[in-house]
């Protein structure tokens, strides 16, 4: 009769626990985690947008058409 409710509860904590497990381990160990730097990380991804733009930009050939003397 419990045993579908402690299957359950195995489950759902196992669920819980498994993607953080790395994490878990590491603050159990003592070790710190890295600063989460949320701007800084938008700084970057806004850099290598600015990049690619630029790169893209300038391989396309530039057509100039020469107006009429």
């Amino acid at each position: 009769m419990f045993g579908g409710a402690a299957v359950g509860a195995v489950y759902t904590l196992g669920a819980t626990l498994a993607p953080n497990a790395g994490r878990i381990l590491d603050a159990l160990a003592g070790r710190p985690q890295p600063q989460f730097q949320p701007l800084a990380t938008l700084v970057r991804a806004e850099n290598r947008i600015a990049v690619r733009r630029w790169s893209s930009a300038s391989t396309r050939p530039q057509y100039r058409f020469r107006e009429a003397a």
